[in-house]
């Protein structure tokens, strides 16, 4: 649960947003989203989970291994899943306007080691006023979401690539996401990659900083604080 007064404590990603709390019990709040994104390996599950808000996961987004619309690598066989084009924008962006709208809708889950979905999940949030979509193309949405009303912050996470590099190397690791040779060939090309990436995100509307501002943002959102602004 995101403390507005206090360091927040860590608690799962996702859950049932009736356990959170709204600031204000006077009149129900019309639910917005933070858009949290950043480079992949930067933390932005794991800030996500500290919040303690219900979170929508944007990964589970992707499409499927068998799309004929996957882009591939420049010079290569491999698909490139850092590309937009490998990610619904659509279907993540409808799921946004269901939340905000009922506090709940029916979510894929998608698994990375086989690149597909392997079913639905529903994804309640009850009323809560506020909910974090996380994912690496969470910038390509931030000026739909901002048009439609709905935007509360878009948080770009940036640190050191070096740093991102192992995180995301023993994190996919850990849980199998790919073979070591495309893992390898994948986290140099996103660590030479790093700078640009913040770079695009923050032209697309993201704000990016550390982990410590990021959450101070996130409970100025969740005490009705800050508002976002539109993109440039």
């Amino acid at each position: 649960m995101l403390d507005t007064n206090r360091p927040p404590e860590a608690s799962p990603a996702r859950g049932n947003g009736s356990d959170w709390c709204p600031v204000s019990s006077s009149s129900p709040l019309p639910t917005r989203v933070v858009l949290l994104t950043g480079p992949s390996g930067s933390g932005k599950s794991r800030l996500a989970a500290r919040s303690g808000l219900p979170v929508l996961r944007l990964d589970d987004f992707y499409k499927e291994a068998d799309d004929p619309t996957l882009p591939l690598v420049e010079g290569s066989s491999d698909i490139d899943w850092d590309s937009p084009l490998s990610w619904d924008a659509d279907v993540a962006v409808a799921a946004i306007v269901e939340l905000c709208a009922a506090g709940r809708t029916e979510v894929p889950v998608y698994s990375i080691a086989t690149s597909s979905r392997t079913g639905t999940e529903t994804l309640d949030i009850s009323r809560t006023p506020l909910f974090i979509a996380e994912g690496i193309f969470a910038a390509d949405i931030v000026a739909r979401c901002q048009e439609l009303g709905l935007l509360a912050d878009a948080i770009c996470l940036r640190g050191r690539p070096s740093t991102t590099f192992r995180r995301r190397l023993m994190r996919d690791l850990r849980e199998g996401r790919k073979s070591l040779p495309f893992l390898l060939r994948r986290g140099w090309r996103l660590m030479r990659a790093e700078r640009g990436i913040v770079a695009r995100h923050t032209a697309l509307g993201a704000h990016a900083c550390g982990r410590d501002e990021a959450l101070g943002r996130l409970a100025a959102c969740a005490a009705g604080r800050h508002r976002a602004a539109a993109p440039a």
